[in-house]
């Protein structure tokens, strides 16, 4: 059984280790020269109703990156405007942890390869093409994941969005993302909003040592803070075209909220660099991620998979999506779920097993089938979902899916029957 899949961000790397669970070859193809992708930058965990995601896969048997996370955290049970109960890994160790976990699973990992083109033949994928250092290869699979992302390329973000803002995604450097769904011929989605594509990434990354030496003392030992904004700043900022909307309160706009993933991550998809600086504190305040973080972000939402709920992408039998390639899903944890699901039914696809669909009694189920069914409309491809927050999370709560009771929710896993059926075992 030979898996490739193709991006190694949270959801690439959790196909992979789902896939090679079950026993598959597994080959992951990462363009840039680090995986994790936006989970470089990221660290937001077990927020919300991402804690009870993470502990229903955890009880499914997929919860091997959670308990890295977990195991990398800086700050446990923090608290921060409208999210209880936070865990903030280190986004400066988690890729090599990360990365030596697949290697020792036995998970080839190819990085600075950029898939540039697909064969396919009677509706199946039968191999990549890419490019490393000038030399182009042919890799055929079995079955294929699509983890490409939905941010970049630059053109995007020009068009889109305010300009190359030099994100971590690194685009100029080693190309832009290349979706095997679109190089199969397959029409993709695109998330809009009256009259605007796709959505920005909803927080930047700040220095710490670049703040103030009480700030940044203070936010290390709390692993939170919220400055309040003079009001006559405050017209500057506009949280309207974030992705993330879980973060689009009234106390994201008035305040300056850091949170510590050990840089300083400003929740706020961008920020004047020169008003940021007028603030106390802020005075020599320098921007990690992205480089023009006073300017703007990437845009991500412009190309999605159409798929069914085994995460399928329908019109390709055996290519499979995760992470935003599989719908408006927002954040590592959704990333992870989903990457999980793919890279299992691949596995399960190329030795001829029926495919799971994860049942609605489960949020991890319902909110693969709900993102589905919402896309198929206009007022769904204006929304964002994630379990930490906005629509999806108030869904949760009013059909009784949000819960920090682990023995709740391992009682719940074990009424589907699916208790460690991601483990392999």
């Amino acid at each position: 059984m030979q898996i490739v899949i193709t991006g190694g961000g949270w959801a690439g790397c959790a196909a992979a280790v789902a896939a090679r669970k079950q026993g598959a070859e597994v080959l992951l193809l990462e363009r840039t020269d680090m995986l994790l992708g936006t989970g470089l930058v990221g660290g937001i965990m077990r927020n919300n109703g991402r804690h009870t995601a993470a502990e229903e896969m955890t009880a499914l048997g997929g919860g091997d990156l959670f308990r890295l996370a977990d195991e990398n955290s800086l700050h446990r049970n923090i608290e921060f405007p409208g999210h209880p109960h936070a865990w903030l890994y280190n986004v400066a160790r988690m890729e090599p942890i990360v990365k030596k976990y697949l290697l020792d699973m036995g998970v080839e990992i190819r990085l600075a390869v950029r898939v540039d083109g697909v064969e396919t033949a009677s509706g199946r994928m039968t191999a990549v093409t890419t490019k490393s250092g000038g030399i182009t290869s042919r890799i055929p699979g079995d079955v294929f994941v699509d983890a490409t992302g939905t941010a970049g390329p630059t053109v995007n973000c020009v068009r889109h969005g305010n300009g190359c803002a030099m994100c971590v995604l690194r685009c100029p450097a080693f190309g832009g993302r290349a979706s095997l769904t679109a190089l199969a011929g397959i029409p993709e989605k695109i998330g809009r909003k009256g009259a605007q594509l796709g959505a920005m990434s909803g927080s930047c990354k700040l220095f710490k040592e670049s703040l103030s030496p009480e700030l940044a003392a203070e936010l290390s030992a709390k692993g939170v803070m919220v400055v309040p904004i003079p009001k006559e700043l405050r017209a500057d900022i506009d949280l309207s075209m974030k992705a993330c909307q879980q973060y689009a309160l009234p106390a994201f706009h008035d305040n300056v909220i850091l949170l510590d993933t050990g840089h300083a991550k400003l929740m706020s998809p961008f920020f004047p660099l020169e008003t940021l600086r007028r603030i106390p504190g802020f005075e020599h305040a320098r921007y990690e991620d992205p480089y023009a973080g006073g300017q703007g972000n990437s845009v991500r939402y412009m190309g999605m998979s159409p798929r069914d709920d085994s995460l399928r992408v329908t019109g390709i039998d055996n290519l499979f999506c995760a992470g935003e390639k599989a719908g408006l899903l927002v954040g590592h944890t959704e990333a992870i779920v989903t990457g999980t699901l793919a890279g299992y039914n691949a596995a399960r696809l190329s030795s001829g097993r029926d495919l799971l669909v994860l049942p609605a009694s489960l949020c991890v189920g319902d909110a693969i089938t709900h993102v589905r069914e919402r896309m198929n409309t206009e007022e769904g491809l204006a929304l964002k979902y994630t379990f930490s927050g906005s629509v999806y999370f108030e869904r949760m709560k009013k059909i009784g899916l949000y819960t920090l009771d682990s023995e709740e929710i391992r009682s719940r896993v074990a009424h589907t029957g699916l208790n460690e059926v991601f483990s392999g075992n």
